[in-house]
């Protein structure tokens, strides 16, 4: 007999040393962007952390131990992702999949035809989702929806500034990008 989901959170909470809730909150930041990376804030990681395969980042930045903890939990949940729930989310009955996806506006705000994103996330009234395969960053700053090309960045990390622009930076494979840096495509 297959394991529920409950049983699973229960399971991952135990072997983890963290709470279900923390468990539910990882897994879907991790589903929402397709197992690959994830962002969330959890008060058993310190609040704001960040994860994608080989990084991670907790709240209480210098807490090497929570680090370990947050990527092993993750490595687990993207291992479960990848083997239950393929990438065009075929094979599971939309029943199965209401539990997570009820704890949240489940709609994508993005415009369509941009792909599946590797990356989603919100702070404050900021939000952001990064499509890998079709070259596009895509913001809502309080409603007000742009797009900008990638172009050759693959973006794994994401930062906000706490300031009154709330100014985000991402992290490629070239360093530090700007969302300034990057050209914006009108529609």
């Amino acid at each position: 007999m297959a394991e529920t989901e409950i049983e699973l959170v229960d399971r991952l909470a135990k072997r983890h040393s963290v709470s279900p809730a923390a468990v539910q909150v990882v897994m879907k930041a991790l589903r929402s962007a397709g197992g690959r990376m994830a962002q969330f804030s959890h008060a058993d990681f310190g609040g704001m952390s960040q994860w994608s395969p080989g990084m991670s980042m907790v709240g209480d930045m210098f807490n090497t131990q929570l680090k370990s903890k947050l990527d092993a939990l993750c490595t687990d949940i993207a291992a479960h992702l990848e083997q239950s729930e393929p990438p065009d989310g075929g094979g599971r009955a939309a029943s199965d999949r209401v539990s997570y996806r009820s704890m949240s506006d489940s709609t994508n705000w993005w415009p369509s035809g941009l792909g599946r994103p590797g990356a989603v996330g919100a702070q404050n009234e900021m939000r952001y989702a990064v499509f890998p395969e079709s070259r596009r960053l895509v913001l809502d700053d309080h409603g007000a929806i742009s797009i900008y090309d990638t172009g050759s960045h693959r973006i794994f990390g994401v930062a906000q500034a706490q300031t009154s622009d709330q100014t985000l930076s991402f992290t490629s494979q070239d360093g530090l990008v700007r969302v300034a840096d990057l050209r914006r495509i009108d529609d």
